[in-house]
């Protein structure tokens, strides 16, 4: 398989499939809880980098490598549950003023963003990795896990800090 080619198309189209959720009508559903269940996982997929980390510096390729994969296998399931909640839910405003306002925001701007930068890296990572290519994994590795790690945390905290604002 072409990898570049895949992580090419993924990385173009999936940000434009993305902003299009926002743009197109939406279907009516009740289910109201896949907010949660999304930060949920971005918090888990955090703690799996974390011990994915760990365990690559022991020395532990085998769990680093399942971990990586489930931290791969968790954001997969979190961008089908995010494309399901937009396709069926209206975005929420901030509600918040002031200082928080501002976090709010910041923590959002740079979380999308670099949402949208970490795709193509961490398949270029995976990718590697799976052709036992691990000195140019571990270049782009080292970059690419603390973004990840970055989205993951901020997922949380973008979701906590709206959820007050929720009409469900």
């Amino acid at each position: 398989m072409n990898h570049k080619l895949f992580i090419r198309l993924i990385s173009f189209l999936l940000p434009i499939a993305v902003f299009g959720l926002y743009l197109m009508p939406k279907f009516t559903t009740s289910i109201d809880f896949l907010p949660l269940i999304n930060a949920c996982i971005n918090g888990t997929v955090f703690f799996i980098l974390i011990f994915a980390v760990v365990a690559i510096k022991k020395g532990n390729r085998e769990l680093h490598m399942k971990l990586m994969y489930s931290a791969v296998g968790l954001s997969i399931v979190f961008l089908v549950f995010y494309v399901f909640h937009h396709a069926t839910h209206d975005s929420v405003s901030f509600g918040g003023e002031g200082f928080v306002k501002k976090v709010y925001y910041f923590i959002l701007i740079t979380h999308i963003v670099l949402a949208i930068v970490i795709v193509p890296m961490v398949l270029i990572s995976l990718s590697r990795a799976m052709q036992e290519k691990f000195i140019q994994h571990k270049k782009i590795a080292r970059i690419t896990m603390p973004l990840w790690m970055y989205v993951s945390l901020t997922g949380v905290l973008v979701y906590l800090m709206i959820s007050p604002y929720y009409p469900y």
